[in-house]
């Protein structure tokens, strides 16, 4: 036999297409070709390959090789496919059966020891190995095989419908391989994954509880109507207020992830360069990306297009500190995305859909200084100086905020009365949350944040008193009609709290505070 094929994946952002790897060894001068679109790292795996297969004992075929990864028009990138090439070269040349291949899915990078390296994108992997064999026509009726390294494989087992196998070298992947063609050879094990909800409590023992926050009553309240009702927040006030503090214990707040929320977050983060671990399952991502990122870096760039911050804080949190120094244009990227729950990247030769659908919660002081309205009189910024600083913001953003909120410094009174008043904890918080959501998802299907113009209407309409209300507040403050439907959305997020049938003038009142803070910039 000189031809053998074996079937791996791309890492694709989360999404992982099959890639087919197909090895033919023919005779003429002994040369090593890999065609089918590779670049740079899968070009070197002939040397990795080479030294891996002559360590482990196997000969290297002294023949024309050539290695063809298809579809011929899908970029190949990183060395997941050394492992797939130097099982294809062995396979093609004779030294292990061709059966033994058969319909299983393999990826890993090898050393020059034949041992095999840690990747990133494994969950991604096994979630597109049980995609595929759900598609398959007509379906096995036996789960899909996937080999991967040893160090991935615990992350990989999460996925359900697929059996995961960890190969800690080429030698030993390969007697395994031979014992299931019926030869002599030890078998290696399938990994089996923990309870899914125990190490979700595992890892939930790490989230920061809302009982550490001193005072702050109205940003806490603003902290539970946002995670209720997916609202978006930014935050106003000096340093030191507690803005981040607040930031950092909203996933405590958010409902517990469905297996298929889990299952999306978790594929899109282990393509991602800090990859997924399996103590993060069902916790839901919180993204803090640094003020000098780029465009690029927080909604996705590159060519092929890759994911951005928006992209892998999808169903979690995007935290963005320090609002006003990103770069205009950075914010003004983030638009469309926060409005849609998706973006679209397009190249020149590529367009690829990423979902975004995260929870913004930001963070910024009310002047260059941070020190604007403070009693103690400390902030030197002029007026003018204070109002550039505002003019960072565009209204266009502006109105995609749903709720605005100012942070007082805290008093030092307050401080020391921590002991004696403690703030309520996390799961308390989160118990309501998860009533509310339960309330709209009963109702609309999706959270009132994701509610259309119709919908709003047919669901958020106030009674007379808040009708009255809401109408002489937009004339006043000069809402656009996107953030007239903000406050609806946002007052009815408020009566679910409550468990109201509708929104009255007194949930109205509490939403047109939410949008007061640059009401008369």
């Amino acid at each position: 036999m000189s031809l053998a094929v074996v079937r791996s994946r791309a890492p694709a952002a989360g999404r992982a297409p099959e890639v087919t790897v197909e090895v033919h060894l023919a005779n003429g001068l002994p040369s090593f070709s890999i065609v089918g679109l590779p670049d740079l790292e899968v070009r070197e795996s002939r040397e990795r390959v080479r030294a891996a297969l002559s360590n482990c004992g196997f000969d290297f075929p002294v023949r024309r090789i050539t290695v063809n990864l298809a579809p011929a028009d899908l970029p190949k990138e990183s060395g997941r496919f050394d492992l797939p090439i130097a099982l294809g070269i062995l396979a093609a040349s004779g030294q292990i059966p061709v059966d033994s291949l058969g319909q299983r899915e393999f990826a890993g990078e090898l050393s020059l020891t034949g041992a095999v390296r840690p990747m990133r994108g494994a969950f991604a992997m096994a979630c597109g190995t049980a995609r595929g064999q759900r598609n398959a026509s007509p379906p096995s009726p036996r789960a899909p095989e996937l080999y991967l390294p040893a160090e991935n494989a615990a992350e990989a087992a999460l996925v359900p419908g697929v059996d995961v196998f960890g190969a800690a070298d080429l030698r030993s992947l390969c007697a395994h391989l031979a014992r299931l063609a019926g030869e002599e050879g030890a078998r290696l094990a399938p990994v089996r994954a923990g309870p899914p909800d125990a190490g979700a409590a595992g890892a939930t023992t790490s989230v920061p509880d809302m009982a550490d926050v001193i005072g702050q009553r109205g940003a806490r309240r603003a902290l539970e109507v946002a995670a209720a009702g997916g609202h978006h927040l930014l935050m106003v006030g000096p340093p030191g207020a507690g803005k981040s503090m607040l930031a950092a214990r909203l996933p405590g707040l958010l409902p517990p992830m469905t297996d298929d929320e889990a299952l999306a977050s978790a594929a899109l983060l282990s393509a991602s360069p800090a990859g997924f671990s399996p103590q993060h399952w069902r916790q839901r991502p919180f993204r803090a990306p640094h003020h000098s990122s780029s465009a690029a870096a927080l909604i996705g760039g590159r060519n092929p297009p890759q994911p951005g911050e928006i992209t892998l804080a999808h169903l979690g949190v995007l935290f963005l500190d320090e609002l006003p120094e990103f770069d205009r244009h950075v914010l003004e990227t983030l638009r469309e995305p926060l409005e849609a729950g998706a973006i679209t990247i397009s190249r020149a030769a590529w367009q690829t859909d990423f979902p975004a659908a995260c929870q913004l919660v930001a963070a910024m002081n009310p002047c260059p200084c941070g020190w604007r309205g403070d009693p103690s009189g400390r902030c030197r910024c002029t007026p003018e100086s204070a109002a550039r600083y505002l003019r960072k913001l565009s209204g266009p953003l502006l109105d995609r905020i749903d709720i605005q909120i100012e942070i007082p410094a805290l008093p030092t009174a307050e401080l020391a009365a921590r002991a004696q008043a403690p703030g309520e904890h996390s799961a308390a918080v989160a118990a309501r949350v998860h009533a509310a959501r339960e309330r709209q998802l009963a109702r609309q299907g999706k959270t009132n944040r994701e509610l259309s113009g119709r919908d709003t209407d047919a669901v958020c309409r106030p009674d007379a008193a808040g009708e009255t209300l809401l109408r002489e507040a937009g004339e006043r403050f000069g809402w656009s009609a996107r953030a007239y439907y903000r406050v609806l959305k946002v007052a009815r997020t408020i009566a679910d709290l409550a468990g109201s049938a509708m929104p009255a003038a007194a949930h109205i009142a509490e939403a047109i505070q939410y949008r007061r803070v640059f009401a008369d910039r």
